[in-house]
């Protein structure tokens, strides 16, 4: 569920080089390698708060809107100052700045598209896993909630 989110974060890191007219190079690459680390950080965040939620016994429903609406802020705050903290770096006009500028765009647009994917890819995904869970469990699913 938590890697799920990974390959939308390729695609922005793509979309970004696209939006800027670049080619894909090995440090785009390498982006994205970091791209995947605060993808799945964004993605356990959710799950934790998630996971908690539902060892006290809250339901799902619940425990998905409780964990969405406490770490909400939290995620987009580290996701879009990473992206804003990146800008400069982007559109340096410098020599020296060139080699990491692919790097940066990779990293750039992959955390600017991910997490808002995730915000809403990881509790669907957590609700369908709930309910195949359910489908090969012994109990009924309406005595879990």
């Amino acid at each position: 569920m938590i890697i799920a989110a990974m390959p939308f974060g390729v695609l922005g890191a793509i979309l970004g080089h696209l939006l800027l007219g670049m080619n894909l190079t090995i440090q785009s690459i390498m982006g994205m390698l970091a791209l995947a680390g605060v993808v799945i950080n964004d993605s356990l965040v959710l799950v934790d708060f998630v996971n908690n939620k539902r060892r006290r016994g809250i339901g799902i429903e619940t425990a998905i809107m409780e964990s969405g609406k406490a770490r909400i802020r939290a995620i987009l705050l580290t996701s879009l100052t990473t992206f804003i903290g990146l800008l400069p770096l982007i559109f340096a006009e410098n020599t020296q700045a060139q080699f990491l500028i692919p790097m940066a765009v990779s990293l750039g647009f992959g955390i600017l598209f991910a997490t808002f994917i995730t915000l809403i890819l990881i509790p669907i995904n957590y609700v369908i896993i709930d309910d195949i869970q359910g489908l090969f469990s012994e109990r009924p699913q309406w005595e879990t909630e």
